[in-house]
């Protein structure tokens, strides 16, 4: 009996909560602040974001070179020509490999990083600065910074090689050295914004569950592998959601450091799309490099948010 009136007066209460959720906007006191908000916003999104998109896609269509109107159609033309660019095709692959490092090596370095700075001991602020501080630095800055460093006549490679008496690298003119020169930087560059992901989901995670394990006798890695890395899981996913997206947006870190050169080896397809659309007055081209790398964006994002996002 105890049990029967205990289901009927939870559900009444439920029903009082969906009843209340179903509230209509007049009815909660929201109208007026979706009347005064939402369609300035729905504007502004429109103008600049839905309008843009549109117009790439019928530029896609054309062979245009930005002025006057787009009269000569070509039709998948565009596309047919980026396929068979080679240089497309390998800012295809950088931009793959850009993910790959990014997942593989950028996340677990930021999750070991996070594990030791998590806690609060003596100097940890400072050390969270330190290895934050690249990703408050404007990536044109970070770019610049890099490149003097690789630098093969001036730069902190070539006073080492001075200093050790072998051979001045240059590293930024090597097509074969520039891609991982870049991918370096871009570990450096980024890791800490993952970084302080972690370190703000160990500090949400319930304690007495990491205690309880350590009564057990689980060790320093069991902790770890058992306990605090499925406890994280959900900032797991968001942060390599982030790499992902960030990765094929990729443009600003690259242009000032080795504007997509030598020979298109560090292109990637932003890059390619403003070095070959923008620069080159092939605004056809470019609106179909924009497409491209819409579809992949939307498709990976949504797809991930639908099968490994889902409960989060």
């Amino acid at each position: 009996m105890m049990n029967i009136s205990a289901t009927t007066a939870i559900r009444p209460a439920a029903g009082a909560r969906l009843t209340a959720r179903r509230k209509s906007p007049a009815a909660s006191g929201r109208l007026p602040v979706l009347i005064f908000f939402l369609p300035p916003a729905l504007l502004l999104f429109t103008i600049f974001v839905i309008l843009p998109m549109g117009e790439a896609g019928w530029y896609s269509f054309y062979k245009w070179s930005g002025y006057g109107p787009p009269t000569e159609f070509v039709g998948l033309r565009n596309f047919e020509v980026l396929f068979k660019n080679g240089a497309f095709l390998t800012s295809l692959k950088n931009n793959a490999l850009i993910i790959a490092v990014s997942i593989i090596v950028q996340i677990p370095l930021a999750i070991w990083l996070s594990t030791m700075l998590a806690n609060k001991i003596a100097g940890v602020v400072l050390f969270r600065l330190i290895f934050f501080l690249p990703y408050v630095l404007a990536e044109v800055a970070a770019g610049l910074i890099w490149r003097f460093v690789y630098d093969g006549d001036y730069g902190l490679f070539a006073s080492l090689a001075h200093l050790f008496d072998v051979a001045t690298p240059y590293v930024l003119a090597d097509k074969d050295l520039a891609m991982y020169a870049v991918l370096a930087v871009i570990v450096w560059k980024y890791f800490g914004f993952h970084m302080m992901l972690f370190i703000a989901g160990l500090q949400s995670l319930d304690k007495s569950i990491l205690e309880a394990a350590e009564i057990d006798g689980a060790t320093g890695w069991q902790k770890f592998r058992y306990v605090t890395l499925p406890l994280l899981a959900s900032t797991v996913r968001l942060s390599v959601f982030f790499a992902v997206v960030g990765s094929l947006q990729l443009f600003d870190l690259i242009m000032p450091l080795t504007g997509g050169g030598p020979f298109n080896s560090t292109q990637t397809m932003v890059t390619f799309l403003y070095n070959f659309g923008v620069t080159r007055m092939q605004v056809g081209l470019g609106s179909a490099v924009g497409v491209v790398l819409f579809v992949i964006c939307v498709t990976l994002a949504f797809g991930y948010k639908r099968i490994f996002m889902r409960n989060d």
